[in-house]
């Protein structure tokens, strides 16, 4: 897919899957003040315990959120597509509870924080959304939570792999589910809680499986439903259609 004309097309759009926006709304957001810069994967976009400031939308490349025990083992939390915004959670925090890097390389658009939030309440129907994207992205953190606690490791890396497809195709950027899967074994292992190893064996199963296909970083679904049932996967977590705004 080529990059929109405009580093914030993709976030217009992302924000109006869920709720709707007028023209006049997608103008405003599309003439927020932003300064673009190209990052390198294991770039950091917000680092734990610091005052945001400036909100990072994804253009390109895909990035992650994560939080660190106290011995320094990580736990990727949640993982964001372009056309996202990085830090709308923290948009009114006065102190980041997370980090958040860069996955692969990739352009990053940053808004001034208080710019966002002035539009969020100068436009009722821009906050709305604003609003609707930050409760989807909860109920992700709860399927997450669901996923490594409850789920075993099969099903648990069928799921991932679900709903990145789902995602990256709600928004353009997939093609019949398959998408370029930019993630170190190791990258999944923390993504899922299991080690490195078990990962590489789960997906050997499931490739020999029939349920999934990969050639270097691409991967598709030869069969889609099963690997959705192996998955425990249903997408209304993901909460795809408008939302109501009465």
């Amino acid at each position: 897919m080529n990059a929109p004309r405009h580093p914030l097309e993709l976030l217009a759009r992302n924000l109006q899957l869920r709720s709707p926006l007028s023209l006049q709304d997608r103008a405003a957001i599309l003439a927020l003040p932003y300064v673009l810069r190209t990052l390198e994967s294991g770039t950091y976009t917000v680092r734990e315990a610091d005052p945001p400031e400036q909100c990072a939308v994804l253009v390109s490349g895909f990035a992650f959120r994560q939080k660190l025990t106290g011995e320094g083992s990580r736990q990727i939390v949640s993982l964001q597509i372009p056309g996202e915004a990085l830090d709308l959670q923290g948009l009114f925090l006065d102190v980041a509870d997370h980090s958040v890097q860069m996955l692969t390389r990739g352009e990053v658009a940053f808004v001034a924080r208080s710019d966002l939030r002035e539009l969020a309440r100068a436009r009722p129907a821009i906050g709305h959304a604003i609003v609707v994207k930050i409760l989807v992205e909860a109920s992700i953190f709860r399927e997450w939570v669901l996923n490594v606690g409850r789920r075993d490791s099969r099903s648990r890396i069928a799921h991932l792999l679900c709903e990145l497809a789902v995602r990256l195709d709600s928004e353009g950027l997939a093609t019949d589910y398959g998408y370029e899967l930019p993630m170190t074994q190791e990258q999944l292992a923390d993504v899922v809680g299991l080690t490195p190893v078990h990962v590489n064996r789960t997906l050997k199963a499931l490739e020999a499986d029939g349920l999934v296909k990969r050639t270097k970083r691409n991967i598709s679904f030869p069969d889609w439903q099963r690997l959705r049932s192996v998955g425990d996967f249903n997408q209304r977590y993901l909460h795809l259609t408008p939302q109501p705004t009465d």
